[in-house]
């Protein structure tokens, strides 16, 4: 009997201890779980395909996402989430975060995601730069497929290459994308814009996608104010409708740069102006064979949607604004004040 009673008694104290115990661990866990942790500093966690669920939290452990490694194992396996795939990537952490924001990220697979903008008007050359400084591709090869006549096919690209069709905007990606990938996510941003700017096209328009981005590339090249765009895309219209050529010196730009091996230039010469090439707008009629550069939504507005005006000139004044005529009698006075007075008063006033 006494027997008994002894062992009674070890079993209700091994019971109150392991009650106490265990509410103990209740408290400790969620202490862990509801406190949040971690520095503003940005930790970086690198988890590879087939890392195990306590080789994952061993790494969170490691680079200060989270406060315990044990405790964390202990958090998984009593709501049974070690149960749960945890995606590969490399994952980023900055600030207290708790436990639970931590692990969701591994468990949808919210990985690190590394950006790059590209603005409106740039060349495909500028485009494959921008995305190399983000970290994200090398330049050689980006360039190589953007040239690739097959590729440019592939993405339903209406020209040999993708010039015009790297749509300006911000992109992310995680580390180490493939090119294709990034060139192929820029090009399905640009046939949306193309296909929202063709909707609803004015009556009598004549411009199918080819020209219409073509134009467009020159449009957005001409001005960076977006009000004059349709104004601009007007003055083209006319001028084609006409059988005028559209003597605009961007294209003259690009021809330059093609002929001088992809630099391009500063300033456009007398001689450039009378060199023989396709995108020469000065020696050739109609529009050149292919867009000059990544035209932004305005420009493809401005393109298939032009304001209706008689203008057939316009001139700069030097300040982001243009003067519009609709003779050349207009035109010449535009010039003469705006060009030749103008800078003859800016040398008068440098010496």
């Amino acid at each position: 009997m006494k027997l008994r009673r002894t062992l009674l008694a070890v079993a209700l104290l091994a019971a109150a201890v392991a009650a106490a115990g265990g509410a103990w661990l209740y408290r400790d866990l969620a202490a862990f779980r509801d406190t949040p942790f971690g520095s503003d500093q940005e930790k970086v966690v690198e988890i590879a395909p087939g890392t195990s669920a306590r080789q994952s939290l061993r790494l969170l452990a490691r680079a200060g996402a989270i406060s315990s490694e044990r405790r964390a194992w202990l958090y998984v396996r009593l709501l049974k989430r070690d149960r749960r795939p945890i995606r590969a990537g490399e994952y980023a952490f900055t600030g207290p975060l708790r436990p639970d924001e931590v692990l969701e990220r591994l468990y949808r697979g919210e990985v690190k995601l590394y950006h790059f903008t590209v603005p409106e008007g740039l060349r495909m050359e500028e485009i494959a730069g921008i995305v190399q400084a983000a970290g994200l591709g090398k330049a050689r090869e980006l360039l190589s497929l953007m040239h690739d006549p097959a590729f440019a096919k592939e993405l339903g690209v209406p020209f040999p290459n993708l010039e015009g069709y790297l749509y300006p905007d911000t992109y992310s990606f995680p580390r180490d994308p493939r090119p294709q990938t990034i060139l192929k996510t820029m090009v399905g941003r640009a046939r949306d814009e193309i296909h929202e700017a063709m909707a609803d096209l004015p009556a009598g328009l004549r411009l199918d996608e080819r020209q219409g981005v073509t134009l467009a590339s020159i449009i957005e090249k001409e001005t960076g104010n977006p009000a004059e765009r349709p104004r601009i895309s007007c003055v083209f219209h006319n001028r084609l409708r006409l059988g005028m050529r559209l003597q605009t010196d961007p294209t003259v730009l690009y021809a330059t740069m093609l002929r001088n091996g992809g630099r391009y230039p500063h300033n456009i010469t007398r001689a450039d102006l009378l060199a023989p090439s396709r995108y020469n707008t000065y020696t050739v009629n109609g529009l050149p064979p292919g867009p000059i550069a990544s035209p932004g939504a305005a420009s493809l507005q401005a393109a298939f949607h032009p304001l209706a005006c008689s203008d057939l000139y316009f001139v700069s004044r030097n300040d982001g604004t243009h003067v519009f005529c609709p003779d050349l009698r207009c035109h010449e006075r535009a010039v003469r004040r705006w060009q030749i007075e103008y800078f003859r008063a800016r040398r008068t006033v440098a010496r």
